[in-house]
């Protein structure tokens, strides 16, 4: 995908099955809200192609259209018109036959928890509430696939634990949910899949746990020392299990290819050459870590 001559996209490639809720990341001009606007019809990419459930999104918008539900980043809502009106009008617009639109309407806003401001102007509405809001209409055609770009921005820690909890409960319902989003603590608790993507191109996909165990082979610790150590790395030099070992200052990065006991090794290696240890941490393996050990920091 290119805008003029600057390549947004790059051959990018990547799989999401049935009931996956993938978790879609990268920094701000990666690309993300590119890939997500040609995966939602609303942009034609100027070459390849992607389906959606086997249907195509250049050659058979319509179709791809009526299976997925699409939350934008940013989105209007009228002043004016009730939360009730607003559904009605995109159920109207999906062609949803008027006997059985207030019956759908009613189970979005149950779904949604919007029964108690159906009648209110949505225009009047706190971010979290129109955050529902907007998911409320991306469901109004039970769509098999949702398509949410970074459907918790601006929300408070409380509306972001519920929109956490609905999206899980979707997934359990059997949608295949694809989201972007900054918050990564979030889609570790929600998404069993994730690609990474920057500069346009796809850096890695898959399971989250297979993964971590290709991109952390490895048991990382962090050991603080106290005084002037110098240099420890000589003195480690015949401790077992080591696979890499950096060090900054009085801050010693372990790298350990085995069981994390091994670490016990590597302090008594250097309580014994008198070296004081102020404190022994394993990084933690999750969405936060694998991304940054991915990814190098750069837009272009």
């Amino acid at each position: 995908m290119h805008y003029g001559k600057f390549p947004a996209l790059k051959d990018i490639s990547f799989h999401v099955k049935q009931g996956d809720i993938f978790g879609f990341i990268g920094p701000n001009g990666a690309g993300k809200t590119t890939t997500i606007k040609i995966l939602a019809t609303l942009l034609e990419p100027t070459k390849g192609r992607a389906f959606i459930n086997g249907k195509c999104v250049v050659n058979q918008p319509e179709e791809v259209r009526s299976m997925i539900g699409y939350m934008p980043d940013y989105f209007g809502v009228y002043r004016g018109i009730t939360v009730r009106e607003y559904l009605d009008f995109f159920a109207g617009a999906y062609k949803i036959e008027r006997r059985r639109r207030r019956k759908v309407i009613r189970d979005v806003m149950e779904l949604t928890d919007l029964v108690q401001i159906a009648d209110r102007d949505a225009a009047s509405l706190s971010k979290g509430m129109k955050q529902r809001l907007c998911l409320g209409k991306a469901l109004i055609n039970d769509p098999r696939v949702l398509i949410l770009d970074e459907p918790a921005a601006g929300l408070d820690p409380r509306a972001r634990v519920e929109l956490r909890d609905l999206i899980k409960e979707l997934a359990r319902m059997g949608k295949t949910i694809f989201i972007s989003s900054h918050i990564l603590t979030e889609l570790s608790d929600m998404c069993n899949t994730v690609g990474i993507i920057e500069q346009g191109k796809m850096l890695i996909s898959g399971d989250i746990e297979t993964i971590m165990s290709q991109v952390h082979p490895t048991l990382r610790f962090v050991i603080r020392m106290g005084g002037e150590p110098g240099d420890v790395k000589p003195l480690l030099g015949e401790v077992p299990g080591i696979a890499q070992i950096e060090q900054a200052d009085n801050t010693l990065t372990v790298d350990i290819d085995g069981d994390e006991a091994l670490i016990g090794a590597v302090v008594q290696a250097l309580v014994q050459k008198g070296i004081s240890i102020m404190g022994v941490e394993r990084e933690q393996r999750d969405l936060e870590s694998l991304f940054l050990r991915v990814t190098r920091g750069r837009l272009a």
